[in-house]
């Protein structure tokens, strides 16, 4: 069930930066990005425990930058930093902060909750923190497996995580707008 995320436009929230620091969820995003290519997410042969799909949108991501003339690395933690962003430790975020102290911006590859964990390591710092990916909803799907040791992903679908929330918050407002016509 990972949270399927759609990349956004941050070449405009880089303009006028010199440096910037690329940290991503290899679970979800890595996961959003192998269905969009509808290629493995993972390939245990070539790359360990790193999501090619997330692997090419990270380095095109790199190139559009260099382009604008901002210097980028990937931050590429530990095996829990790689796949959730959302469980670091608390000595997890202290390394990611003193790299993070490096550049003048970190861009976020993650969902929201992987945005809350930058934002609080970052907390007393200039360092501009922008998203690059915005939640869409929630994946259901079948996990396929194949040789050499891939994992990739079939019959998905997916689930808007705010369904149910968003159709309270319109009978609400419906309410309140009937409410506000009677007085």
């Amino acid at each position: 069930m990972p949270i399927h995320l759609e990349e956004l436009d941050i070449m405009s929230k880089v303009e006028g930066l010199d440096s910037t620091l690329i940290v991503a969820c290899n679970m979800c995003a890595g996961a959003s990005f192998a269905m969009k290519e509808n290629k493995p997410f993972i390939q245990f042969s070539s790359n360990y425990l790193t999501s090619p799909p997330l692997e090419r949108h990270i380095t095109k991501l790199q190139s559009q930058l260099k382009e604008k003339g901002v210097t980028s690395k990937w931050f590429k933690g530990g095996i829990i930093q790689k796949f959730f962003l959302c469980l670091w430790t608390s000595r997890q975020r202290m390394k990611f902060r003193q790299c993070a102290d490096n550049y003048e911006s970190v861009i976020v590859l993650g969902c929201d909750s992987a945005l809350k964990t930058v934002n609080d390591a970052m907390k007393g710092t200039d360092c501009k923190v922008i998203k690059g990916t915005e939640v869409v909803g929630v994946v259901n799907t079948e996990s396929k497996f194949s040789l050499p040791f891939n994992i990739s992903f079939e019959n998905s679908t997916l689930a808007t995580m705010c369904d149910l929330h968003c159709k309270q918050s319109d009978q609400k407002s419906h309410q309140n707008k009937e409410t506000d016509m009677v007085v």
